[in-house]
């Protein structure tokens, strides 16, 4: 299945985290943020989509919980193709 690539809107000035996906479940993801090696909680409806592994491109908000793990909701997931 080939996923729709993240656009970003002019108007919107998004934050990106690429990050490396440990658990994928139906609404959310736990990745390790490959910036800082930090676990965070992403909610993303496309996040069945996703598996173990996956590196991916996380756009969002900026917005993040002081959780344990922190969370954020994501504006798009896409495959990050970069190493």
């Amino acid at each position: 299945m080939e996923l729709e690539t993240c656009r970003n809107n002019d108007t919107v000035m998004d934050t990106v985290m690429i990050a490396r996906i440990l658990r994928a479940e139906r609404c959310q993801l736990l990745v390790c943020d490959c910036a800082t090696n930090q676990e965070v909680v992403v909610h993303a409806d496309n996040a069945c989509c996703f598996s173990c592994g996956d590196c991916v491109c996380i756009r969002y908000s900026g917005a993040m919980t002081m959780s344990l793990p922190p969370q954020i909701s994501a504006t798009c997931v896409a495959r990050h193709c970069g190493n």
